[in-house]
């Protein structure tokens, strides 16, 4: 079972008394907490750049860039029940997205972020930190015995949330639903190729390292190329409503 797989990974953690977060972080290393703040970073931009087009506050352009930020890993330990919430134990991700949606106040205002979007470092983080918290979320949920399907579903939320939250809270459709583009799409797919791997015995950090690098991948392919899912499209010159 995938579920003893990711057991055996920590299982001298989880005897010592820590949490499946803890153990899983153990065992993919300082990588893993790189990119995380990475993401951590990128969502926290985003957030801030379409608060700015809100024309929100100064206070609440910080808020939003937290709430984003961390909301795919808090809706990922509700759903767990692994309370309280990662932010609560270590705060220091809250303090990170502060100052980065601060810090892109006066960026967006001297010009600064142009540079940024040259090279497309948002988007490379923003693509790192949907496929580790992915992983990361899909890890966690088969260790506190979630099935394959709850796993993935767990993964992907964790993923994805922040910018579901993002989308809601500044009032319009998520980007992930509305735009067609590969972001869903691919946390699904790495998330499952994250369990097939488990499931042939693929040492576990092995497997979430192929597994983000899929995600990824894929992610900024279908950027570059202009792959998506298609929409679903109805004519309002012909709804009978």
């Amino acid at each position: 079972m995938v579920q003893d797989v990711i057991g055996c990974l920590a299982a001298d953690v989880v005897v010592q008394g820590a949490s499946p977060r803890e153990s899983i972080a153990d065992a993919l290393g300082v990588a893993q907490t790189i990119i995380q703040y990475a993401g951590t970073v990128a969502f926290a931009i985003s957030a801030a750049l379409l608060a700015g087009r809100r024309r929100m506050n100064v206070v609440g352009v910080v808020v939003f860039g937290v709430l984003v930020a961390v909301g795919g890993g808090t809706t990922r330990d509700v759903l767990l029940g692994d309370l309280p919430v990662y932010w609560v134990a270590d705060p220091a991700p809250l303090f990170v997205a502060a100052i980065a949606a601060a810090v892109t106040i006066p960026m967006a205002r001297t010009g600064g972020l142009s540079a940024l979007q040259r090279y497309d470092v948002v988007q490379v983080s923003d693509s790192a930190g949907l496929a580790l918290f992915t992983v990361l979320g899909t890890n966690i949920a088969l260790e506190t015995g979630a099935g394959a399907v709850s796993a993935v579903l767990v993964g992907v939320v964790s993923g994805v949330g922040g910018g579901i939250i993002r989308d809601t809270i500044a009032g319009r459709t998520p980007e992930v639903l509305a735009s067609g583009s590969l972001y869903a799409s691919a946390a699904i797919g790495g998330s499952i190729l994250n369990l097939m791997l488990l499931e042939t015995s693929v040492w576990p950090p092995i497997a979430s390292t192929i597994a983000v690098a899929f995600i990824v991948v894929l992610r900024l392919l279908s950027m570059h190329f202009g792959w998506g899912v298609p929409r679903f499209v109805i004519d309002r010159s012909e709804d009978p409503s």
